[in-house]
């Protein structure tokens, strides 16, 4: 091969490289951001019942699983009384306090949302979108199925909540 053969060689392998680098790049920054809530891993999709106090049908929540999530599930099951916080959440006191290992710093909670409110160390309920928007410590649980008119109530309520098998 000719030097000018050689030059052209190592031109055009430079230009490959530099083409394969560029969409190697692009692919990897393209992704869209993954959305915790609604990737719930498929090796477990664990749920939840919560059963209203006075009310015959229960509640169906999907769980996502994290250490916060799993933390959760040992305390189970629970029986809480549920009060009204700023017309949008349910709120009540867990006995123990949950892992935030591996958990984002925050997140803005939406109707039908089971979170976990990590500074106070509440289970949180949304029945509509937080008016607040994105709350640091607030961690996503799970999603009810099907939100029941009983959370829109002002009024506190007792639920139990249980593992389903």
């Amino acid at each position: 091969m000719s030097r000018n053969q050689y030059s052209f060689a190592f031109i055009g392998c430079s230009i490959m490289l530099a083409i394969f680098l560029s969409c190697f790049s692009l692919w990897t920054t393209a992704k869209p951001p993954r959305d915790h809530h609604s990737t719930l891993t498929r090796a477990s999709k664990m749920k939840i019942q919560i059963e209203i106090a006075g009310t015959e049908q229960p509640v169906f929540v999907t769980l996502e699983s994290s250490p916060t999530t799993q933390d959760f599930i040992k305390q189970l099951p629970l029986s809480l009384k549920l009060s009204d916080y700023a017309s949008s959440e349910k709120i009540a006191t867990l006995p123990h306090r949950l892992s935030q290992q591996s958990a984002p710093k925050g997140y803005t909670g939406q109707a039908g949302d089971l979170t976990y409110y990590a500074p106070w160390g509440n289970l949180a309920i949304f029945y509509k979108d937080s008016d607040v928007g994105y709350a640091n410590g607030l961690i996503f649980l799970g999603k009810i199925e099907n939100l029941p008119k009983a959370f829109l109530s002002q009024s506190e309520f007792t639920v139990v909540i249980r593992q389903v098998k």
